[in-house]
Order: C-alpha cells, then structure tokens, then sequence
C-alpha cells in the first residue's frame, strides 16, 4: 500500500505530466481559459489514463514482449512483438478516447460544445502516450502499480490546467502589461507553477 501512495504522490507532484516533462502543453495551453472548461478537459484525461495505462501495461506484458505469448503455448517463447508497441499504444488510446467524446457529447453537449476540437486531439496528447512509454519503461510489477500511475498523472495534469484555469480567470481583472496579455502572461504563469512544482521534488517518499 506504501508503494502505491508513493506512485500516486510522486505522479502527480513530483513528476508531473506538465511541469516536469513539459508534456501536454497544446491543450493545457488552449483549454485554460475557464476553470468549467478545464475541470471537464481534466477529468477526461484522468478517464482515459486511468483506463489505458492499465490496458497497455496488459498488452505489453502479456502479448508484445518477448516470450509474452506463451501463455498461449511454449512454441512461441521466441516470439517478440515489442516493435509493435507504439501503434498498439495509440489504437488503445485513440479508442478510449472515442469512448470519452462519445459520453461528454451524451451526457454534456455544453461541455462538447466548449471543448470541441481539443476533445478528439486528447488521442495525440502526448501527456497520454507518454504516460504508457513511462509505465514501459518503469517496468512495474503489477497492473495495480500501472493503474495508480495512470491515475496519478492524470490527476497531475487535472491539477496543473484547472490551477492555471484559476489564475487566469482572476488575471482578467488585472491590469496586465499589453504584450503580455494573452499567452504571454501564460506562459510566465505556467513557468511560476513549473518552479512551484520544483519544491516538492524535496518530499522524502
């Protein structure tokens, strides 16, 4: 249980998706503009981690890796598929992603509306793919692990672009310099909450 919460934790704070590896910015830039907007924007990437990451980690570990797919029989014990992991990785995603657009646009057309061409881009976000090449590379040891990682980034990037959402909605009262109005000031902004960020890389987990 320990593990877990220190995979979590150091998901979101420590190795944030945004902040960390600068990973996601097109929609966190784009989608920023109201916290209603952003909140929504969050909680499909949350969605769609918490459900490829786990998936891929499957794939991965139990199809593309060498010797994978001899739960199937021991003639293929030399069979390796791991070249196919990028396109494997996206198919899972993209399709996630048609799930998500599909319940948004059912159950929340405003929200559709507002989102609108950043919703279908969430499948070449590459916060998303970037998420299962670090659950590759970090090899965990169960799809427990995989999950709550997946989850953990994308709470990390809910927190980064409803906490920008935030400032920039209180900013519009304020009596910004003209050239840095617009994604000037933005981009200040985010590279204050980048080295905001900084400090909790001192958490002893």
């Amino acid at each position: 249980m320990e593990e877990l919460i220190n995979i979590f934790i150091k998901a979101i704070f420590i190795e944030n998706m945004v902040f960390a590896y600068f990973l996601g910015m097109c929609s966190y830039l784009a989608i920023s503009k109201t916290v209603e907007t952003s909140v929504g924007m969050g909680g499909a990437v949350v969605f769609v981690l918490g459900m490829t990451v786990p998936i891929n980690y499957l794939l991965e570990n139990h199809v593309l890796q060498e010797g994978a797919l001899t739960w199937i029989d021991e003639r293929f014990t030399e069979v390796d598929l791991s070249f196919l992991s990028f396109i494997m990785f996206i198919a899972v995603i993209a399709s996630m992603v048609q799930l998500v657009e599909m319940l948004i646009e059912k159950f929340s057309p405003a929200l559709y509306g507002s989102l609108g061409l950043f919703l279908p881009l969430i499948a070449v976000n590459c916060a998303i793919l970037g998420s299962s090449l670090f659950m590759q590379e970090r090899a965990y040891d169960t799809i427990l692990e995989a999950t709550v990682f997946g989850l953990g980034s994308g709470s990390g990037f809910f927190l980064a672009i409803v906490g920008l959402a935030a400032i920039r909605e209180k900013i519009r009262y304020s009596n910004v310099p003209p050239a840095l109005r617009g994604l000037g000031i933005t981009y200040i902004i985010t590279g204050l909450m980048g080295i905001a960020f900084m400090s909790f890389m001192g958490i002893k987990l």
